[in-house]
């Protein structure tokens, strides 16, 4: 299976369903418009459909544009609760194509001490 593995990527969910039938031209278009990000940056681009069981990544590789497809069968890639981007490390853009729902993670509350004895 070929996954997103560099870990100093940074990927970006786009919050609102898009049309699957939308290409690379496109969906770069929208990067730069409507997310006002750059597209040839070293970044992932993550879109989904509105039904959520479909998901395209764009990303520029060195001298073009590379598109990752995903198809669930079953199953739904989980709702983002936003309206805007979502900033994602490779890690959680991961465990989202895993079907993880990466809204709901929380961490631990933080601890602080005074003294260690």
């Amino acid at each position: 299976m070929i996954r997103p593995s560099n870990s100093s990527l940074r990927a970006y969910i786009y919050s609102a369903p898009i049309d699957m039938r939308q290409q690379i031209d496109g969906l770069a278009t929208l990067v730069q418009q409507t997310m006002q990000l750059d597209p040839f940056s070293k970044s992932l681009f993550v879109f989904t459909n509105k039904t959520r069981d479909k998901i395209k990544i764009l990303v520029w590789d060195k001298n073009g544009f590379l598109i990752w497809y995903k198809r669930l069968e079953k199953q739904k890639f989980s709702k983002l609760r936003t309206d805007h981007t979502l900033e994602l490390s490779v890690k959680e853009l991961n465990l989202y194509l895993d079907g993880y729902d990466i809204m709901k993670f929380k961490p631990h509350e933080p601890v602080k001490f005074k003294s260690v004895a």
